[in-house]
Parts: C-alpha cells; structure tokens; sequence
C-alpha cells in the first residue's frame, strides 16, 4: 500500500458535488452505470441510436417507426372498413335513398277497353286435289291440315310428298280410305274439322 497512498486533499469533501458516475467494470460498453440517478443520457436512446432506428416527432410526441406503421396500418383498417360498411366492395350498387313527394288529391277517370281477338277461320279448299296439284287451293289445304294438327310443313302451293303423307293420315283419323288424294268424301270431312 505504500504507492498508493491516498491523497487527502486538506478539506472536508462531505459537501462537495459528486462525481460524475462511471460505468463498472463488469459491464465495460453494455451502458450499466453504477449511480443510475445520475445519468443523463438514457440507455435506450444511445441503443437506438446504434442500431440505425429511426423515430419521428409527430403532434409533439417521438414515435419509432414501428409505432408509426402500426398507426398507419391501423388508420387504413378503419379506412377500409368504413368503406366495406357502405358498400362499396359489394357487386351491386347501393340503393338510391327513396323521395317522398308530397300528394295532391286529384280524381283520375280510367276507361277500360277490352278487345276480343279472334283467330281468322281457316277454309277447307272448294275443289278436289292430287299430288303434283300446285296453287292456291292446294296452299288453303296446307293451311287447313296444319291448322288441325296435321302437318304438310310449310305451305308452298305444291302438294308434294309431305301434303301426301299429312292427308293420308287426316284420312287415317277420320276413318276414310287413305289414298292421299282429297276427294269429295275428305273434303267434306276437312269442312266438318274447320268448322267445329
């Protein structure tokens, strides 16, 4: 101990101002302090400050950029699900708020018409036909058999295979002779059908 004698600097030190405190010797550049009131800086700052974090002043307050993204993302949640509770995101488009006129008491006199419709009646041809007839009385036989449900297809004029097989089985039905050619006794039988 003889060279390292302690000086004494000659006066009571009680009341003297503290030194400034040092870091320990354990903790050598980890930021621990031995008198922790004494300290002005903080250790988080310093912290911060090393590991390149930045932090922002927003309404006079210091917020990491963490802070500042979870307030952000937050402000966007809100913002979408505003949007979301008006419609917006729906595939149809929001109703038109309704108006309400005010009434008047007025008396309105309708008139109702009612119109019969009557399907023009279909005439049997007047004269005796046979296959390779052509004209307007084969087209009147045409329209006739389609009209009773016996198809010859489209009415030509031509009385060709198709008004053959559509008179032969009107014949069929009405119990004549099938020969496929309107004589006297299915063209009366044709007259009968239309008529009733």
């Amino acid at each position: 101990m003889e060279g390292r004698e302690r000086r004494d600097p000659g006066y009571d030190d009680w009341f003297d101002e503290p030194e400034a405190p040092t870091e320990t010797q354990s903790a050598v550049g980890r930021g621990v302090y031995e008198d922790a009131e004494e300290v002005w800086v903080l250790p988080e700052e310093d912290d911060a400050r090393a590991r390149g974090r930045r932090e922002f002043a927003v309404g006079g307050r210091t917020l990491t950029t963490t802070q500042a993204a979870i307030i952000g993302i937050s402000a966007l949640a809100v913002f979408f699900a505003i949007l979301a509770a008006a419609g917006v995101f729906n595939g149809t488009q929001a109703a038109a708020p309704q108006l309400t006129l005010p009434t008047t008491h007025t008396t309105t006199t309708t008139q109702t018409t009612t119109q019969t419709f009557t399907q023009p009646t279909t005439q049997a041809p007047t004269s005796q036909l046979q296959p390779g007839d052509t004209g307007s009385q084969v087209k009147l036989l045409q329209q006739a058999l389609a009209k009773l449900g016996y198809s010859p297809g489209k009415p030509d004029g031509d009385y060709g295979v198709a008004t053959k097989v559509a008179v032969e089985r009107f014949q069929i039905a009405k119990g004549l002779a099938e020969d496929g050619v309107v004589g006297q006794q299915t063209l009366a039988a044709l007259q009968k059908a239309l008529a009733g």
